[in-house]
């Protein structure tokens, strides 16, 4: 999504359904691929792989490709013929991705995994949530998102630049359990490898064990976040809240990552507690906003696309679709001055460009529709 936003036009590979999936039609499925934005800005061929006919196309389409991303289990393109090797032997200037749970190589490289196993392998799990309960489960984009398909689209455009360079593709090996290892750089390893302390949920300044980087709820049953980690924004809420006896209590880095047990981290935790729940949710967004204080409003969905930074961010997108009328997608996050992204088509049915594609390959009408019948494409 991220490079087809940018401007790469990409053609996604699926397998032909199989006869069962061909008879069942759902209902709503072209309204549901409208707001599909993970989807948008590809077209789609059905390719059977296993077939030695699957492959010679498959292999005709990486000769004109500028980068292959596969998600496979580390050995099967090999099995299958479509690995890097072979592809490079056709196209030297290929680029090709693999992204998978564990890389290439290593004792786990062919367990099966989601973002949940990941990031347990990668320490992060066991570190998201408060002392003395158990971790909390994020939703899957630490690992699938923000560690490994980030690292892949910076991984591509590296490679990209430096063929430009060089003259010739080479071979990405994206693991999501290093992106996520990764992640956790400054703010934990960093640490962990000076001292030699392990840090442990709910005792790191940015894992909520200081009242100065914190939820409070409020009095509407809400929460709002004070992210005040700098000296002189915890005296500015100090100031605003009246309580500036509590200013020299702001972060002291030779401390950490110390658990926060000590009598006046309690006290100041409490009282703001209990300061918190005089006002809502959005009264105290509305008084802190003005006084120099990292503070956020804990948004459900709804809110987050009808805030006004938001929607100003173009962060939600209302296009027209030629059949399901104005439909909603996610926004593009990275904004270009000159050469700006930009949704130029909707997510495809699956197999809809099959016949186009082939065509442009130079595949007749009748031989698509033999190779349809095998079972070839869909």
């Amino acid at each position: 999504m991220m490079l087809g936003d940018l401007g790469a036009d990409i053609i996604k590979v699926g397998p032909p359904p199989s006869a069962e999936a061909r008879q069942t039609v759902r209902g709503g499925e072209q309204r549901e691929l409208a707001h599909e934005a993970i989807n948008r800005n590809k077209k789609s061929i059905l390719l059977n792989l296993k077939s030695e006919v699957g492959r010679k196309i498959f292999r005709q389409l990486a000769e004109g490709a500028d980068v292959i991303v596969e998600g496979f289990r580390p050995g099967v393109t090999k099995r299958l013929g479509v690995d890097y090797e072979t592809v490079a032997k056709i196209s030297p200037r290929i680029i090709y991705c693999s992204i998978t749970g564990y890389g290439q190589g290593g004792p786990y490289r062919d367990l099966p995994g989601h973002d949940i196993n990941y990031i347990s392998f990668a320490g992060a799990l066991n570190l998201i949530g408060e002392a003395e309960r158990p971790p909390v489960v994020p939703l899957n984009i630490v690992a699938d998102y923000g560690g490994g398909g980030k690292d892949a689209v910076i991984g591509i455009m590296s490679a990209l630049l430096a063929r430009n360079w060089t003259g010739r593709g080479q071979y990405i090996d994206i693991s999501l359990t290093d992106s996520v290892i990764s992640l956790m750089t400054e703010t934990v390893l960093d640490t962990y490898f000076t001292t030699g302390i392990s840090i442990r949920r709910g005792e790191h300044d940015l894992g909520g064990a200081y009242p100065y980087y914190a939820i409070y709820q409020t009095q509407d049953g809400k929460f709002i976040t004070i992210g005040c980690l700098e000296p002189w924004l915890w005296a500015n809420l100090c100031r605003a809240v009246g309580k500036e006896e509590f200013i020299p209590f702001n972060i002291v880095r030779n401390r950490h990552p110390k658990p926060a047990d000590d009598q006046k981290a309690r006290e100041i935790r409490d009282c703001l507690k209990e300061f918190f729940l005089t006002r809502t949710r959005d009264e105290w967004f509305e008084f802190f906003r003005t006084k120099d204080i990292p503070v956020g409003k804990v948004y459900s969905l709804e809110e987050v696309f009808a805030d006004p930074q938001v929607q100003q961010r173009r962060m939600v997108m209302e296009l027209e679709h030629p059949t399901e009328g104005k439909v909603r997608q996610v926004g593009i996050a990275i904004k270009l001055s000159d050469t700006p992204g930009e949704v130029r088509s909707f997510p495809p049915r699956p197999g809809q460009h099959t016949d186009t594609i082939l065509s442009d390959l130079g595949y007749s009408q009748q031989k698509i529709m033999e190779l349809r019948v095998e079972g070839v494409v869909g």
